[in-house]
This record gives structure tokens, sequence and C-alpha cells, in this order.
């Protein structure tokens, strides 16, 4: 697809998905269908052929985790994808992926739950993906878009930080965002120096020295220095990797802060506040994981106050609250998924009125 001018297109968000992956170098695909994110394995069935990839639809999302993690530790740019409730399936083998210094890509086009839920559009995972869902202590990168554009440009970013920290990473969409459909444009891949995979597994008696990717570690000290390893990467990627969209910040009095379908709408309730005349801003996290803390921090230095939006009963609001450490107050405003329960713009203007 590499070209020099970029052709522009009217996708899906969930077809957007595809066509970033396979960009990237993405060339294996193990998947099993759930609503709302069935169309990627479906057009990941059609186009990674035409590219030398591999679709395989596992037997489970167990499987299709652990197929992920056999790939990526031959060196191979692999993916997998799933709604919530298969997301919850996959945490074990990526609390493998993290323990084992894997890259791979999982993204979850979240729905609404807890249980099976339903299909409507819900922010409800945050908590499951940035707090690190499987077992011990780790962390993984997470993105979220919030357009179809987005959902082309952070798939191939998504690969790339992963590569170079050598951790998994997660693209978290929800139901709007995968579903709708604008027109974007399918980029070239930025140029981007990653290290080499010199970890890559190697057969015992082959002409290289063997090597193995593990995540069990015995011996006297070795978990307590490999977790420490582990943070430290965590640490790096708060320091150099944080991505933050800042809407009319400069004299803002109060801040709204909200990621992927939420800030949307938040935008037009943004819009509608600074033309009754209220300075009203917003922030919206890119990387949910490293989370803008710094950017929170400095903004509570001039706003007055923050209002959280979230299609959920209150998650990000608790780091929002963390970043701004006390010093201003933190509202919150969220809606739990259910039929036709998207707040509107005008929804949100009356919080932000009450609220400012």
């Amino acid at each position: 697809m590499s070209q020099s001018t970029p052709a522009r297109v009217f996708l899906k968000g969930n077809e957007a998905v595809c066509y970033g992956a396979i960009e990237a170098g993405c060339r294996y695909y193990f998947g099993y269908p759930i609503t709302p994110q069935s169309e990627i394995p479906a057009l990941m069935s059609s186009e990674l052929p035409k590219h030398g990839g591999q679709f395989l639809q596992a037997e489970s999302e167990v499987a299709s985790i652990n197929m992920l993690l056999g790939a990526s530790a031959c060196g191979a740019r692999a993916m997998t994808s799933s709604s919530s409730p298969g997301i919850s399936l996959k945490q074990e083998g990526i609390s493998y992926l993290a323990g084992s210094e894997l890259p791979g890509l999982i993204v979850n086009i979240s729905r609404s739950g807890p249980g099976l839920g339903g299909i409507d559009a819900s922010q409800a995972d945050y908590f499951q993906a940035v707090k690190g869902g499987g077992h011990g202590d780790y962390r993984m990168i997470v993105l979220a878009p919030h357009s179809v554009q987005e959902m082309y440009d952070l798939t191939m970013h998504a690969f790339d930080l992963s590569d170079r920290y050598r951790m998994p990473a997660m693209l978290l969409g929800d139901s709007l965002v995968g579903q709708m459909k604008e027109a974007i444009e399918l980029r070239p891949r930025p140029e981007v120096e990653l290290p080499a995979k010199d970890w890559i597994v190697t057969g015992k008696g082959g002409r290289e020295e063997q090597r193995i990717v593990k995540s069990l570690f015995l011996g006297d000290g070795e978990l307590e220095a490999h977790n420490r390893h582990l943070q430290a990467k965590a640490q790096a990627l708060r320091a150099n990797e944080v991505m933050a969209e800042e809407v009319a910040l400069e004299d803002a009095e109060l801040v709204l802060v909200a990621f992927g379908a939420a800030a949307r709408i938040a935008k037009t309730a943004v819009r509608m506040a600074r033309e009754a005349g209220l300075k009203v801003g917003m922030l919206r996290p890119i990387t949910l994981f490293p989370f803008p803390e710094q950017h929170l921090a400095r903004l509570a230095e001039t706003a007055r106050r923050f209002l959280c939006i979230e299609l959920n009963t209150g998650q990000m609001v608790e780091d929002v609250r963390l970043a701004v450490n006390g010093r201003r107050e933190v509202h919150f405003y969220g809606r739990p998924p259910g039929t036709g329960s998207l707040p509107t713009p005008e929804e949100l203007y009356e919080q932000i009125r009450e609220s400012y």
C-alpha cells in the first residue's frame, strides 16, 4: 500500500484498523468473531493473504492470544482482536506476553457489560486495559482513537511502540468508533528506527546460540530484578511516549477530560460553551497508558476545576484526580451503557454549566 500520495477512502473504523495493521507489516492475525468487532477478522481473512500473510480463526479467544504469543516469539508482527468478554478471556495470555517481554497488538472494540451486557458503545474496559487485567505487576501500552483516521494511524503507532518497548499494546476503541464510517487517508507508515529483534527464539542445535523466551524466573532475586526491569520500561513510556490533544485550553477555567467516543461529543459541548462565553477547554488523552499526568498537573495550576466525561460510571476520573492531586475540584459525569444511552452535546453542555 505504501505510496507517495495517500489514498482517500471511506471506511468503517474496524476496517481502518485492518489496513493500518497491514501497512504496519502485520502478517499474522489470530482471532474469533464477536460483535461489534467482527469486521476485523472478516476483512483480515480476505486481505492478509494478498500481502503474503496468514489469517487463522482460532477455536477460542484463549487460543488466539496464545497463538499471538507464539508468532511474536518467532519475531513476526502479529495481532488479535475481540470485544469486551473476549478480551477478558485473553487476560492470562496478555500477562504471559508482558512477562515474556513480547510485542503484539490486541484490539478491543469494547461493548457494554458486565457479563454479556450488550453491543452498545462503552468505556467500561478502562480499568482492565490500563491497570493490567491479567495477573502480576505489569503494564501495557494503551492507545484510544476517537476517529476512523486515528483507528488507522494509531494501529501503526501501536505496533511500533510495542516493538520498541517489547511489551503488548492495546488499541482501545468501542462500538461507536468501530462501526462509524468516515473519509480517511491511507497514509504510508512513517519511517521509524526500531531495535533489532535479537531476542527471537532459536532452536537448539541451530547455527546461532540458542535463545529462549520465558516468564518463569526461579533463581534467587531473578523475579524481583525482572519486575523492576518491566517497571523501568513503564517509566520510560511515561517519560517519552505520552500523547494528548489539547482543545481551547489557553485560558480555560473549566477543563473537560474525555477520551475516545466520549471526546467527540465533548468537543461539540466545548464549542457550545465557548459560543456562550464560558472559558472551557478539553484535554483528550490519546495514550491511556502512559496517562498524561503531567499535562493535567500543569493545567491544575491555572484552571479552576475539571470535569471528567466517560461512557461508564467512573473509571478514568480516578486517574484524573490522582494527577490533579487535590489542588482542584474534579467533577464527573458518566453514562453507563444501554440502548440509546450516548449523551448528547446539549446534555454535556448542561453539565458544563453546572460545573462552571
